[in-house]
C-alpha cells in the first residue's frame, strides 16, 4: 500500500501505533488531486481510525473504575474475564484462580502449581496475556531460555517475556548439565551470566503440572513436587519458589462453571496487569504486621511478593482494609508454607522450621497459619516449639486464665469463637454457628484435645457474651446459654462423647467469656448432621477439617489403636 498521511490527532490518542502497531477498523479517504507520482504528497488520507486491541492505557481511568466497586464485586469482575462464573465458587477458590495471575502483575516472581488434569492451570498464560509465553513440556536448551552469547541472533525467552510458564513440567528436560544451575541463580537474583555480560530480566517463573497421585498419598509417600523433573527436585531449587498453587483443590473444568456474563476484555487487562509491574505494594504488610521467628528472608520476600500481587489485583486504587490485607497475608504464608513443608522432607536438617506466624503488634496476638493439605495423622506439631505450646494448653489450661489463653495463636489445641448464636455480619440468630462449634469440638475430642473460648475473635479481641445472650431461645443468662450448648453437643455427638468436655465462664475485664474444655476421646467421635450421614472431624494445625471414609478408617486404625 502506497504511504498514507495520517492525522496527529490519531497518533496523539493511540500511542501504541509507534510500538508495534495496533489491529484497527480504519476509513481511508482518497485524494485524486495528491495522487501525482513526481509529488510528495500522499492522496490517501485516515478519515477515523477505531481500534480492536487496546491502544492506549489510562491508568487512573482504571483505577477510578475499581474505586466504583467493593472488593468483592471486583474479585468476580477479574473471575469473569477469565471466562468462569464467580457464583459457583467460594472465595478462596477465586483467590487461588487469582494467584495464576501475580506472575504477570509481579515481576521476578516463581510460581508452582501442580494438580489433576483438566483443571485449566495453563489457560491463563497461553490466552489471556500477549506477554506471557507457553512452552510445552519437552528438551529445553539454555540458549532457548538465556540466548545465544551473540544476543542478536536470539535473545532468549526469560529476558524478552514478562511470564515464561512451563506447562507439562514432568516432561522438560535440560539438555545442559548447568541450565537448572542457571535457572536458580536467575530466579533468585533476577539477572543471569552469558559470556562475560550479566543480563538483567523480569520475567516471572511458572511451572505447570499435572499429578499422578491425590496430594494426601504424595505427603504419605514421597512429597508434592514428586511430579517436578528429577533436575528440578532440588532443594535449594525449590526453595526459589514464592507460591505452590494447591491444584488439586481446583474442579476440572465443566460447562456448569463458564461464564454467559461479560468480563475485561483480555488485552485490556493485560496492560492493566503490565502497567502494575513497574509498581511494587511489598511494604505493605510490615505496615501492619510482623512475621513469626520462623519465616527467613527468603520466606518474607516470597510472602511480601505475593501479597504484593494481590493488592494490584484486587485493590489497584491503593485502598484496602487491615481485614482485607490479613486475608491476602493468611495465603501468602500459606502458598509459601507448603513450599517449606516439602523442603523439611527433603532436607530435614536444613528446612526444620516450618511454624509460620504473623503477629499484630498493637495486641501482641500471634496467629500460626497451616496448609490445608495434611497427613491423615494429626501433625502435633511442626517443630519442638508448636508441640510445647500445644501441650501447655492441653496440660496447663486450668493454669491460665482466659485473657492468657486469648494472647496465644490459635493451634490444633485452641481454638477462638465470636458467638455460639449471635451472627455479626446480620445482628441476628444463626444455628449455623451452633453446629459449627459442635464440629470444633468433635475435632478436639479425635485429636489431643484443647480448648475453645467462645465471646473471643479470631484475632484474640475479647467481645463477651452479651449479643450472644440475647439470641438464646430461653434463658437469656449464664445457665441457659451452658444449657444451649450442652444440649446441642447432646445432639451432635452424644452423651459419652460430650462428658468429655466441661463447660465454665470467666469474667475478662467486665466481659464473660466462655471456656470448653475438651479432653481426648478414647474412642473415635462422629457429628451427626441433619439430612446426610455421619461426619468425622479432626483438628489439623489451626483448623477443624473432615476426614473421607478412606482418610478416617486410616486415622482411626492409627490415632485409637490401643
Amino acid at each position: 500500500m502506497d504511504p498514507t498521511s495520517i492525522p496527529e490527532s490519531v497518533t496523539d490518542k493511540y500511542e501504541r501505533l509507534f510500538e508495534s502497531g495496533i489491529w484497527a477498523q480504519v476509513d481511508l479517504l482518497y485524494n485524486k488531486i495528491d495522487d501525482d507520482p513526481a509529488s510528495s504528497k500522499h492522496p490517501f488520507w485516515i478519515e477515523s481510525l477505531r481500534p480492536i486491541q487496546v491502544a492506549a492505557f489510562d491508568i487512573d481511568a482504571y483505577r477510578e473504575s475499581r474505586s466504583r466497586l467493593d472488593r468483592d464485586a471486583w474479585l468476580d469482575l477479574l473471575i469473569r474475564s477469565i471466562g468462569l462464573e464467580p457464583m459457583t465458587f467460594n472465595t478462596r477458590l477465586k483467590l487461588l484462580f487469582l494467584a495464576r495471575f501475580i506472575p504477570m502483575c509481579e515481576r521476578n516472581y516463581n510460581l508452582v502449581e501442580l494438580g489433576p488434569r483438566g483443571t485449566g492451570k495453563s489457560f491463563v498464560y497461553r490466552e489471556m496475556s500477549p506477554n506471557a509465553i507457553l512452552v510445552s513440556g519437552g528438551r529445553t536448551t539454555m540458549p532457548q531460555l538465556f540466548g545465544y552469547l551473540d544476543r542478536r541472533r536470539n535473545p532468549g525467552l526469560i529476558p524478552v517475556w514478562d511470564v515464561v510458564a512451563f506447562d507439562e513440567v514432568a516432561g522438560l528436560e535440560f539438555s545442559e548439565s548447568t541450565a537448572v544451575q542457571m535457572l536458580k541463580d536467575y530466579m533468585e537474583s533476577g539477572s543471569f551470566s552469558r559470556g562475560k555480560d550479566e543480563t538483567p530480566a523480569e520475567a516471572s517463573m511458572v511451572y505447570l503440572g499435572n499429578t499422578n497421585l491425590p496430594a494426601e498419598t504424595l505427603i504419605q509417600t514421597s512429597h508434592l513436587f514428586a511430579d517436578l523433573p528429577k533436575a528440578m527436585i532440588d532443594a535449594a531449587f525449590l526453595d526459589r519458589i514464592h507460591c505452590y498453587v494447591p491444584g488439586w483443590e481446583v474442579p476440572k473444568m465443566e460447562h456448569r462453571y463458564f461464564t454467559k456474563h461479560y468480563g475485561l476484555v483480555s488485552d485490556y487487562l493485560a496492560e492493566a496487569l503490565r502497567e502494575f509491574r513497574r509498581m511494587s505494594y511489598s511494604d505493605a504488610v510490615t505496615g501492619e504486621f510482623e512475621f513469626g521467628d520462623h519465616l527467613n528472608a527468603r520466606d518474607e520476600k516470597a510472602v511480601k511478593k505475593t501479597v504484593s500481587g494481590y493488592l494490584k489485583l484486587l485493590h489497584p486504587d491503593g485502598r484496602w482494609s487491615r481485614r482485607d490485607l490479613r486475608e491476602y497475608l493468611e495465603l501468602a504464608l500459606e502458598v509459601r508454607l507448603r513450599v517449606k513443608e516439602q523442603l523439611r522432607v527433603l532436607a530435614p536438617h536444613e528446612y526444620a522450621k516450618t511454624l509460620f506466624s504473623y503477629i499484630e503488634p498493637d495486641t501482641g496476638h500471634q496467629t500460626v497459619v497451616s496448609t490445608l493439605e495434611q497427613p491423615d495423622g494429626v501433625d502435633r506439631g511442626a517443630t519442638e516449639e508448636l508441640h510445647v505450646l500445644e501441650e501447655e494448653v492441653v496440660q496447663r489450661a486450668d493454669d491460665r486464665s482466659a485473657a492468657e489463653l486469648a494472647r496465644l495463636p490459635e493451634s490444633s489445641t485452641l481454638e477462638f469463637k465470636a458467638s455460639m448464636r449471635y451472627d455479626l455480619q446480620t445482628g441476628g440468630a444463626n444455628g449455623d454457628l451452633g453446629q459449627v462449634l459442635v464440629k470444633s469440638v468433635s475435632g478436639l475430642l479425635n485429636a489431643q484435645g484443647g480448648v475453645i473460648l467462645i465471646g473471643v475473635r479470631d484475632d484474640g479481641q475479647i467481645i463477651g457474651l452479651a449479643q450472644d445472650f440475647e439470641m438464646l431461645p430461653r434463658r437469656p443468662d449464664q445457665d441457659g446459654y451452658e444449657n444451649h450448648l450442652t444440649t446441642l453437643l447432646e445432639n451432635g455427638i452424644g452423651a459419652a462423647a460430650t462428658a468429655n468436655v466441661r463447660v465454665s465462664f470467666e469474667d475478662v475485664g467486665g466481659q464473660q467469656v466462655c471456656r470448653i474444655a475438651v479432653r481426648p476421646s478414647s474412642a473415635p467421635v462422629f457429628t451427626s448432621r441433619r439430612g446426610d450421614s455421619d461426619a468425622f472431624y479432626v483438628r489439623l494445625g489451626n483448623s477443624t477439617r473432615p476426614l473421607g471414609p478412606k482418610q478416617t478408617h486410616e486415622y482411626i486404625s492409627q490415632h485409637f489403636r490401643r
